[in-house]
């Protein structure tokens, strides 16, 4: 970005505070909802790309976003298109009129428009977009889906094995004694049986803790920081998956940090924009370390440093792109490492999940027939004498 530019975007500011909702809390752009519809990534996707290409033809913003505007089916986006089109031809720039649909257009859309309008490169500034929003949607779902896989195996598991005990395995006991081996049952048998029957008489009791667990969770997380607090780093202390999710964390701070400067936005602007953004407290407060450091007229590398959130590598590539003028670059460059290392992580998670949860598997379900063919074998032994 030439430094004229950068002059001119550090005078017309973005204004930080409008990346929070009204209620203090920051718009994520992880899911867009607008009253009660969804907006998904990849129409925002579509929506910013087609954008992009439509100025790039030279064909005014109005105009093109009235086109986008007929292509879109009946839905939030195109009602939200609507909207846009009135206002920009109403002289309303772009970006404001964005940040009238926070819900979808969150704080680091809004600037990065901000600044192709002030830069007269606004084309350039939504290809960019686009990419990045590609880029943060496939590790997102990289990420959703080595976390998912095993928990969708774990509660299909946990159904199926609810099911035999509540359903199946209580028959056992008047089967057993029919066959007169009620009194003398293996201790094996007799516990899986009083689990089957603990369970059909109180299911309801364990449905309703995990409801109740799941909804306290839920409010504890919105309402008590120090709950909040503990939990996130017990996500990234969690064997395999805390790893996975550390990483995506930096690959996510460095690709945006990045992308924000490299697009014109001011570095304090830019960092109060991954604070409103960033999910995990810990790693909001390693931005918001930084961004006191920068206020304070030092650099970047040393608060990274302190936070143990970036390693060595990452604290070095910033230090040198700070001295060297290029941080946007290095910043590229330490997400495009860390997506990587995301990619293999995902992969290696999947490689060790897979065998641990066939094994504990194969270990409950084996005991369960053990247990329920053990008096038969008490009883072809008694059949021989």
């Amino acid at each position: 970005m030439p430094k004229k530019l950068q002059r001119k975007l550090s005078v017309q500011k973005a204004s930080p505070a409008k990346a929070v909702a009204k209620n203090g809390t920051p718009k994520s752009g992880g899911g867009f909802s607008l009253g009660g519809n969804r907006v998904t990534p990849r129409v925002l996707t579509q929506f910013t790309n087609q954008l992009a290409v439509l100025l790039n033809a030279g064909i005014p913003i109005a105009k093109s976003l009235r086109v986008i505007e007929g292509q879109l089916p009946a839905g939030p986006m195109k009602r939200i298109s609507a909207g846009l089109v009135e206002e920009v031809e109403g002289g309303t720039p772009l970006s404001e009129a964005m940040q009238k649909h926070d819900a979808v257009f969150d704080p680091l859309y809004t600037n990065m428009v901000r600044a192709g309008e002030a830069g007269g490169v606004q084309e350039e500034i939504l290809n960019r977009l686009s990419g990045f929003l590609e880029q943060s949607e496939t590790i997102k779902s990289r990420v959703k889906g080595a976390l998912a896989y095993p928990i969708a195996i774990l509660v299909v598991a946990i159904a199926v094995l609810a099911l035999i005990f509540i359903f199946v395995i209580p028959r056992f006991r008047s089967v057993f004694e029919s066959m007169g081996q009620g009194d003398a049952m293996h201790w094996t048998t007799e516990t899986v049986i009083a689990i089957g029957e603990h369970l059909q008489g109180f299911w309801w009791v364990y449905l309703l803790s995990i409801v109740g667990i799941v909804a306290l969770h839920r409010l504890l997380m919105a309402k008590a920081m120090g709950y909040k607090r503990v939990m996130h780093r017990l996500a990234l202390k969690m064997p395999l998956f805390g790893t996975l999710v550390h990483k995506s964390m930096v690959a996510r701070f460095a690709r945006t940090f990045g992308t924000l400067i490299e697009s014109g936005v001011p570095h304090l602007d830019a960092l109060e924009i991954l604070i409103a953004s960033t999910n995990n407290v810990h790693m909001k407060d390693a931005v918001d370390a930084v961004q006191t450091s920068i206020k304070e007229g030092a650099g970047f590398a040393s608060p990274m440093g302190e936070s143990r959130m970036f390693d060595d590598i990452v604290v070095n590539m910033v230090d040198v792109g700070e001295q060297t003028g290029e941080l946007d670059r290095m910043l590229q460059k330490v997400a495009d490492r860390y997506e990587i290392e995301v990619d293999r992580t995902v992969e290696t998670t999947f490689k060790v999940i897979e065998p641990i949860l066939l094994v504990v598997m194969a270990v409950v379900v084996g005991f369960i027939v053990f247990a329920l063919f053990m008096p038969l074998l008490t009883m072809m032994q008694n059949l021989k004498r």
